[in-house]
């Protein structure tokens, strides 16, 4: 399963944990994502998404439907989670 927001496109990323002594050590950043129901207005129903906490103050922000008109846009459209 991959680790990306469906809103922000967030993905894990590497780089370097630096200890006290300055020695770098490889590791991976990995968003903050989580599945989350969100309630559309336009078609009446819940609609189940993988998204960060970024994505959902987007969310907050401008709303659900300008997120959605973005997709349409791509030709993306959302599934059901199975």
């Amino acid at each position: 399963m991959s680790r990306i927001c469906r809103i922000t496109g967030k993905r894990p990323i590497n780089g370097n944990k630096r200890s006290h002594s300055m020695n770098a050590t490889k590791r991976w950043f990995i968003p903050n994502i989580h599945y989350h129901r969100i309630w559309i207005d336009s078609k009446k129903k819940f609609c189940s998404i993988r998204i960060s906490a970024k994505g959902l103050r987007f969310i907050d922000k401008l709303g659900i439907d300008q997120y959605l008109s973005n997709l349409s846009s791509k030709n993306i459209k959302i599934t059901k989670k199975k």
